[in-house]
């Protein structure tokens, strides 16, 4: 005999005596006579609990019968089970919200869904829409909850699919069907847990979407997730008003305000840092004593950091005046860059990849300016000395680097 499957007649049924029919291949496995644990299926995660005081891990569905695994392996013949009604009555919530949902988007927009997914956070549905505007989700979210306010019953019912009509999406397989109805809203074939009436959902709350392989993947919570996560934003919310001691509903201006504020102050930043690097190039050229070839070398070591823009700055700052050879050397992350005037008699690209060529790294560049990515730091050194020693002989100068 096929598992009785307890929750198909009753999702209320939160404790119930079962005989061991079989144990699996692994021990910890039980197949019971009747059970109220909601097996992993149709988008919906399986029940927990305890059977024979032992913890429940998983539920699965195994066609007629349902595998229960525990904790540990349980012996007795006879088991009590008990279900963990906080987290069946939340998923009891998600579920009929989603049906209530997604007859919305039928009854409003024609829109069907695809998939449902009840997660442990959140729960989505698939819309077979290639976007929603923000006015077709407040509408929906508004009709949802009317539905709910209305407390309207939830029925099952088992009707062979070749009389069940109306359904919201079409059956292909053979059979009894199991249908959840919803009194002049919904009517899906459906082997979930579901509350009695639309009233016990609570809240729906609609919240992000995103696209999704030409579909509409939509974010909702209902009953007390939608009160958790509402008081979360209003108090995420209220610690921003209370930053700039605002009212509440001014914050978004506020907000936006402050952003392109930070967003000038970054942008006149970066222009000052990028001024001051091209400062300091030219005092370094200033500094720097030519060598025999009249060439100005420079060596800028870096331990951390990289090869930023101020780094770049401050190297065509110094390449821009006559004779001139920069070189960064970057530790973390290994980097070298090169730059040389034109009249120094050096071609900053040429110089560099022959100096990637032996460490194997990449990178490249053009006469003026070059970058290369060596692949460790002690890459980076190695190429560091052989740009020198190619400046040093093409400059006609023992001395530099």
């Amino acid at each position: 005999m096929p598992t009785e499957r307890l929750y198909y007649d009753d999702a209320y049924v939160t404790e119930f005596r079962a005989r061991v029919v079989e144990r699996g291949a692994d021990p910890r496995d039980l197949y019971l006579d009747r059970t109220a644990f909601y097996p992993t299926s149709g988008g919906q995660p399986h029940d927990t609990g305890e059977i024979a005081g032992v913890k429940v891990i998983d539920v699965v569905d195994e066609g007629e019968w349902v595998r229960h695994r525990l904790e540990r392996p349980v012996e007795a013949a006879e088991v009590t089970g008990k279900i963990d009604w906080e987290r069946r009555f939340d998923h009891m919530q998600q579920h009929t919200g989603q049906h209530i949902l997604s007859a919305a988007f039928v009854e409003l927009f024609g829109i069907q869904t695809v998939s449902f997914h009840l997660g442990a956070e959140v729960s989505t549905i698939d819309l077979d829409a290639g976007s929603l505007s923000p006015e077709q989700l407040r509408e929906a979210e508004a009709r949802a909850n009317r539905i709910v306010v209305e407390n309207r019953p939830v029925r099952v019912s088992y009707e062979e699919a070749g009389e069940a009509g109306g359904l919201r999406k079409r059956v292909e397989r053979e059979g009894t069907l199991r249908i959840v109805s919803i009194e002049g809203s919904d009517r899906s074939a459906c082997g979930g847990t579901h509350v009695r009436a639309t009233g016990e959902v609570g809240p729906i709350l609609l919240r992000r979407t995103e696209r999704i392989r030409k579909r509409v993947r939509l974010e909702f919570l209902c009953g007390g997730r939608a009160v958790r996560r509402a008081r979360a934003d209003y108090e995420a919310l209220d610690a921003c008003a209370r930053v700039f001691s605002a009212r509440l509903e001014e914050t978004p201006e506020l907000v936006a305000a402050a952003q392109q504020k930070l967003a000038e102050s970054e942008k006149a930043r970066k222009r000052l840092a990028r001024e001051l690097a091209e400062m300091r190039g030219r005092e370094l050229y200033r500094q720097t004593e030519p060598g025999p070839g009249g060439i100005r070398y420079a060596v800028r070591r870096i331990e951390r950091g990289g090869l930023g823009e101020e780094v770049r700055a401050e190297a065509l700052s110094f390449r821009s005046l006559p004779k001139a050879v920069f070189l960064a050397v970057s530790a973390d992350p290994p980097g070298v860059l090169l730059a040389a005037s034109e009249d120094s008699g050096i071609h900053a690209g040429q110089a560099l990849r022959e100096a990637l060529e032996r460490v194997g790294g990449r990178g490249g560049g053009n006469a003026g300016l070059a970058q290369g990515a060596p692949p460790s730091r002690e890459a980076a050194e190695a190429m560091g000395r052989t740009v020198a020693g190619r400046i040093a002989s093409l400059a006609g100068s023992d001395t530099a680097g």
